[in-house]
Order: structure tokens, then C-alpha cells, then sequence
């Protein structure tokens, strides 16, 4: 498991995903993309401190857009939606 000083950026295909993660480094704070497409166990097996959700080009009333697990808001990790 590793320490929880990071950021883990969850790209939704958003076009700023890169520029999210670079500014966060540039706040001190280290930071990881990851694909949403990443399972609930890989992304806890990460521990990071805190969870961007990077939007992407899908609308959320679209039967197929991209989801996460459900389950991730449970884990008393704070997220932030972009």
C-alpha cells in the first residue's frame, strides 16, 4: 500500500487531465492520472489522499457514458468533479 500523499486525477477523457495533474504538482502535491475505467480495488490499493474526476466529452444524461463504481463515494476519500 502506498503513503497517501497524492492525488489521483480520474480521466474521464477529458481533454485538461494533463493540465489538472500538472497544476496540482505544481501546488506541492504529487498527483497520478488513471483511467475510469480502473477497478475500486486498484484504485484504494492506490490510498490516495484525495480524488479528481476529470469530465469528459459525454454527457451524463447518455444512456452509455462513462461510470464509476458507486461505491468510491463510501470510502471517506475526498473527491472534486471537474
Amino acid at each position: 500500500m502506498q503513503s497517501n500523499n497524492h492525488v489521483l486525477v480520474i480521466d474521464f477523457g477529458a481533454q485538461y487531465a494533463q493540465l489538472i495533474a500538472r497544476r496540482v504538482r505544481q501546488a506541492g502535491v504529487y498527483s497520478e492520472i488513471i483511467s475510469h475505467k480502473s477497478s475500486l480495488e486498484e484504485i484504494l490499493t492506490r490510498n490516495p489522499r484525495a480524488i479528481i474526476l476529470s469530465g469528459g466529452p459525454s454527457s451524463v444524461y447518455v444512456d452509455d457514458s462513462p461510470l464509476i463504481d458507486r461505491a468510491l463515494f463510501e470510502q471517506n476519500i475526498p473527491i472534486f468533479g471537474i
